[in-house]
């Protein structure tokens, strides 16, 4: 229901673009998010953004990431700019209703995508 792509390897400072491509019920969600997670550690948030517009970033991606929607074609976006090593992970993609924008934790959402990997030296 949810396919990401766009990762890759690049270098310190460059700039990647992740998509998320929506089908089946997981369209119509009200919030999406990407989370990312490097091995060994825990599952984080990255971006948020409710319905069209409403959007906020975790502090440590704040400045450089910037999540955006396109409805029409069901697809979410991360465009990434002045990567840094820190931001090497696997980036997932994921859907839910008004809740999960609340609480923006992991288990507040319904759909996940199988990710994509961001590696930043």
């Amino acid at each position: 229901q949810l396919v990401e792509s766009g990762g890759g390897s690049v270098q310190t400072g460059g700039s990647l673009r992740l998509t998320c491509v929506a089908s089946g019920a997981a369209v119509t969600s009200y919030c999406m998010g990407w989370f990312r997670q490097a091995p060994g550690k825990e599952r984080e948030g990255v971006s948020w953004i409710a319905g069209s517009s409403r959007n906020d970033h975790a502090g440590p991606v704040k400045g450089r990431f910037t999540i955006s929607r396109d409805n029409a074609k069901a697809t979410l976006y991360l465009q990434m700019d002045n990567l840094k090593p820190e931001d090497t992970a696997m980036y997932y993609c994921a859907a839910g209703g008004m809740g999960s924008c609340l609480f923006r934790k992991p288990s507040d959402f319904t759909y996940w995508g199988q990710g994509t990997q961001v590696t930043v030296s």
